[in-house]
């Protein structure tokens, strides 16, 4: 066998793979918080790729279906819809069976069975011991179900569920005190434990211990804290106008940040004189993450409002909107009196009003504040695009040095995520108006929309130096802002 220098001893290559780059948030994502106990209180939250799988779950009369329908039902149409449990009432316990196999989904594993047993513990009480369980009348697994609930005897309900293919158990009470615990075999006659699929030792099967009444406020402090970078819009359709300023208040100071959708059908909000209607409550805080729509006929009308701006593709060229002059299809457009429409102007409230002109239009466009939608979702996306490419910056090199160069480094990402801002339409040349930077006065023009200022590294105070920080880089933008009217003169001379 003869032998030979490897190459490596000359030329020695080693292949890195470059870390996979930080994304940010979508903001395409919208959360509606419903109160329907078809969510187990451990789950809390389901995707939805659209509106037909909705209505198997919740029913085609649930607040949750009459959401995602205004949502759904926009154009462009949005792709996903997230569903989550408040327990605006309180909850009973449930054991959340596993997968059933697919031998136990044969109704003839079951019909066979005329002396079934298995050992249910409600409520943390005794033990109560099933037997007798004649399954051999049943046609499918609902009516397996229904004889487990009989012989239950009002403790608790068990159901077959045919989406996730499981058995579910709940308690007939609600509360902190509710639970249902595994079940377990009685060791006589014929142990059905293990075909349930809800022993403990059973893949996927878990328990939900009941708990008490949420308010809305607690419900979306919950999922802020479980799920915050899954959603960006916020909808709680059976919340009242007590909950609104509470959970708009806390939607403001959120992080990540968030944006909170209010349908309101108080009639009141049409009187100018009026100062209870939640419009002008929110108005009067200046909540800048909420907006208020009034819809008389729809309750979730909201939902159309926030899947028209949710659905920007942020990444493609002049791909900004603005919602005045949008539609929300399946909403019913309001014939208003130009009273009516300047209290909801006064208020910061949108409608989808009717013109005389046989057209039907989004007005306003704004949060309570009365900041344009457009304009605060907008620069949230802005806020997230300068912080991805600053991070990956840093997190992709080796090294960034604390010079100029290396500072510049940064400054060169920023004013990257400056530029997709502008070929989206989010920022456009203009004069600067406010306090100045760097090269930049008040009143200079901005002729690409944007200027990023980064002092030099000499500059820097010591203690920063020290903690090894970068100049502080400065960003001016212009917005592009967006037309919504016009005055026409037209002299005629004959």
């Amino acid at each position: 066998m003869t032998q030979s220098l490897p190459v490596s001893m000359i030329v020695d290559v080693d292949v890195n793979l470059t870390p996979a780059q930080a994304q940010f948030a979508n903001l395409s994502t919208c959360l509606v918080l419903g109160t329907s106990a078809v969510i187990d209180v451990v789950t809390r939250m389901r995707e939805y790729q659209g509106l037909s799988a909705v209505g198997v779950d919740f029913g085609t009369n649930s607040e949750e279906y009459d959401a995602a329908k205004r949502w759904f039902g926009q154009s462009p149409q949005p792709d996903n819809i997230l569903i989550g449990r408040w327990a605006k009432a309180a909850a009973a316990g449930q054991l959340i069976g596993g997968a059933v196999s697919a031998a136990n989904q044969l109704i003839s594993a079951w019909t066979g069975i005329v002396a079934g047993s298995a050992k249910f513990t409600i409520d943390s009480g005794a033990a109560t011991n099933l037997a007798g369980l004649d399954f051999h009348l049943c046609a499918n697994l609902n009516a397996v179900a229904q004889v487990i609930t009989t012989a239950l005897a009002g403790a608790a309900t068990v159901t077959w569920n045919p989406t996730y293919q499981r058995f579910e158990a709940k308690s007939a009470t609600t509360g902190a005190a509710s639970t249902v615990a595994f079940v377990a075999a009685t060791g006589a006659g014929v142990d059905i434990s293990l075909m349930l699929a809800m022993r403990q030792t059973s893949a996927g099967a878990y328990l939900a211990p009941g708990i008490a009444a949420e308010t809305a406020l607690d419900c979306a402090t919950l999922f802020q804290n479980r799920f915050s970078s899954q959603f960006y819009g916020l909808v709680i359709p059976a919340a009242v106008d007590a909950d609104h300023v509470a959970v708009g208040t806390f939607v403001e100071g959120a992080t990540p940040k968030h944006y909170y959708g209010v349908t309101t059908q108080d009639v009141n909000t049409l009187v100018a004189a009026n100062t209870t209607d939640i419009a002008y409550v929110l108005a009067n805080s200046g909540l800048k993450r909420t907006a208020v729509q009034y819809s008389s006929k729809s309750a979730s009308a909201i939902m159309s409002y926030l899947a028209r701006i949710l659905t920007t593709n942020w990444a493609a060229a002049n791909s900004t909107i603005t919602l005045m002059f949008k539609q929300e299809p399946g909403v019913d457009a309001e014939e208003l009196s130009l009273s009516q429409m300047a209290a909801l102007e006064a208020k910061n409230c949108n409608v989808f009003a009717k013109f005389n002109n046989n057209t039907s239009i989004i007005l306003n466009g704004v949060s309570a504040s009365g900041d344009f939608t457009d304009s605060v979702i907008g620069c949230d996306w802005f806020q997230q695009q300068i912080q991805t490419v600053a991070w990956n910056a840093l997190y992709t090199a080796p090294k960034i040095p604390q010079t100029d160069a290396g500072a510049h480094t940064l400054a060169t990402a920023v004013e990257a995520a400056c530029l997709d801002a502008r070929n989206n339409g989010l920022i456009a040349p203009g004069q600067w108006n406010a306090q100045g930077v760097g090269q930049i006065k008040q009143g200079d023009y901005l002729d690409k929309g944007y200027y990023v200022y980064l002092p030099p590294i000499s500059s820097q105070p010591q203690p920063d130096r020290a903690a090894r920080k970068a100049p502080p880089i400065t960003v001016l933008a212009k917005l592009g802002g967006a037309i919504h009217s016009a005055d026409i003169t037209v002299n005629v001379n004959p």
